[in-house]
C-alpha cells in the first residue's frame, strides 16, 4: 500500500464488495452537539466515516452507489462561506477532500438530496444501507437513525440494511497503516508516563499528574487524549472509572493511572500502578505481582484460534488460584469481590473499539490485556494494562517498553 489514501480507498472497496446489488450506502461524518448557549462539545468524526475517507470534518456525507459490480463513490462537503470562515477557519475544498480520500466526485451539501433522489430513480435502486448501531434499546436516536427513518418514509419501496456489522468486522483486523498510528499513540503515551514517574511524589494532587501527562503528549504531537485520564490514588483506585482526579496523594498509597494518547485518529490505552512514595510495601508488592502473574498467563493464550471469551476465563482461573493461595478467598465464586471487570477489549479508532466478542482471535487484532485487583478494605487498587497485537507467530506487546516491573519502577522513581 503506497499511501494512507490507498488505505481509505481499499476500505471502501472492501465495503463495496459487501453492499447488496442495486443499493446505496450513506455514511455521515457527524457534527458536534451543543453544550450550552453558543458553546459546542469538541468534534470527533464518526469513526466509520473516518475509516472510509480519512476526513475529520463536520457535516460531510459519503455516498456509495452499487449497480452490478460497479460502485460509484460520491462525497458531499460544506461549501465555502467566506463570512463564516472569518470566525471558524477555512473550510475544506473539493481538491483537498479528493487529496485526502481519493474520491474524485465531490459535491456540496446543498446538492445532496437532488443527487440522492436522482441516483435512486435513474438506477432503479432497491436498498439503502446506514450505520444503524444502537448500544441500548433505551438509547435516543442519533442523526443517522432519524435520517434513516425520514428516508424510509420518503422511499418506502427501499429496503434498509445496517452497515454496522460489516464495518465492525472490517475494523477488527488492523492493517499496516493502522498499526503505525497505534505505535505512534503508544510512543506518545510512554513519554507521558515517563514524566509522571519523574515527578510523582507525596503531597501532589492527582490532577497535577493528569495535567503533566496531557502537556507531555500534546507537546510531542498527540491529537489529544484517547479518553479522560484516570489518576486514582488510595481508595479511589477501586473505582473503575474514577475521573475526578482531585485528591492529594499520600506516602504509602498506590496510584493507578489509566491513560492514553491519540495519534492519527488511533488510541493507546495503558494502565500502570505506581507507589506514591517510590517504594511498594510488602503487601502492595504481593498483590501487584499477582496481577502481573495473571497478565503473563493470559498473554500466553493470546494466539490465533483462542476464543475471545477464553481470555477472561483464564484471568478468573489464575486470580482464583492466586487469591486462594493468599488466603483472601475460600471458594472460586468469591473471586468477584476483588476482580470485577473483563480482561480486555479491542483497540483502534475507538478506545473500546468495535468488534465481535464471540469469535476466535485472528492475526491483525489489537486487544488490551488489563487484569486488575481491587481490595476496598485496604484502599488498594491495582491494574496493569498493555496493548497486544495478535500475530501468526504469537502475541506482540505494543506497550512492552512502558515500565511495569516492581524493581524497574522503584529504580526509576529513586533516580
Amino acid at each position: 500500500m503506497d499511501t494512507v489514501r490507498d488505505f481509505y480507498r481499499l476500505n471502501r472497496t472492501r465495503l463495496g464488495e459487501w453492499l447488496p446489488a442495486s443499493s446505496l450506502a450513506l455514511i455521515y461524518s457527524g457534527r458536534a452537539p451543543r453544550a450550552t448557549a453558543d458553546d459546542f462539545y469538541s468534534f470527533k468524526p464518526d469513526r466509520n466515516f473516518y475509516y472510509l475517507t480519512g476526513i475529520q470534518r463536520e457535516n460531510f456525507w459519503l455516498m456509495m452507489v452499487k449497480t452490478g459490480s460497479e460502485v460509484e463513490e460520491i462525497l458531499f462537503i460544506e461549501e465555502p462561506r467566506p463570512e463564516v470562515e472569518k470566525w471558524v477557519g477555512k473550510r475544506m475544498t473539493r481538491e483537498e477532500a479528493t487529496a485526502v480520500s481519493g474520491i474524485t466526485t465531490v459535491f456540496y451539501g446543498k446538492d445532496f438530496k437532488s443527487v440522492l433522489n436522482k441516483a435512486i430513480h435513474d438506477k432503479g435502486l432497491s436498498g439503502a444501507c446506514f450505520d444503524l448501531e444502537r448500544h441500548a434499546y433505551e438509547e435516543a436516536p442519533n442523526e443517522v437513525h432519524r435520517f434513516a427513518g425520514d428516508f424510509k418514509e420518503k422511499f418506502p419501496q427501499m429496503a434498509l440494511h445496517s452497515l454496522h456489522y460489516i464495518l465492525r468486522d472490517l475494523r477488527m483486523i488492523k492493517q499496516a497503516v493502522e498499526l503505525e498510528q497505534l505505535r505512534g499513540a503508544v510512543a506518545l503515551t510512554r513519554l507521558g508516563i515517563d514524566e509522571i514517574l519523574k515527578s510523582l511524589r507525596p503531597g501532589l494532587y492527582e490532577y497535577q499528574m493528569e495535567a503533566l501527562f496531557n502537556y507531555t503528549i500534546m507537546n510531542n504531537g498527540a491529537e489529544g487524549n484517547a479518553f479522560k485520564t484516570i489518576a486514582a490514588s488510595g481508595e479511589n483506585a477501586v473505582i473503575l472509572h474514577y475521573i475526578e482526579n482531585r485528591k492529594k496523594m499520600k506516602k504509602g498509597e498506590l496510584v493507578l493511572f489509566d491513560l492514553g494518547a491519540r495519534f492519527g485518529g488511533y488510541n493507546a490505552d495503558v494502565s500502570r500502578t505506581f507507589p506514591v512514595g517510590g517504594t511498594f510495601t510488602p503487601r502492595q508488592r504481593a498483590l501487584y505481582e499477582m496481577v502481573l502473574t495473571v497478565q503473563e498467563e493470559v498473554l500466553k493464550i493470546m494466539v490465533p484460534g483462542t476464543p475471545f471469551p477464553q481470555l477472561n476465563l483464564k484471568a478468573i482461573e489464575v486470580f482464583t488460584r492466586e487469591l486462594e493461595k493468599m488466603g483472601m478467598i475460600e471458594k472460586p465464586e468469591e473471586v468477584g469481590r476483588y476482580y470485577y471487570h473483563g480482561v480486555g477489549h479491542y483497540l483502534g479508532l475507538d478506545t473500546h473499539d468495535i468488534g465481535a466478542r464471540d469469535v476466535p482471535l485472528a492475526p491483525g487484532m489489537v486487544i488490551t490485556l488489563e487484569p486488575g485487583i481491587y481490595v476496598a478494605e485496604e484502599a488498594i487498587g491495582i491494574r496493569i494494562e498493555d496493548d497486544v497485537l495478535i500475530t501468526p507467530e504469537g502475541p506482540v506487546v505494543l506497550t512492552a517498553d512502558i515500565p511495569k516491573g516492581v524493581q524497574e519502577i522503584e529504580a526509576l522513581m529513586k533516580r
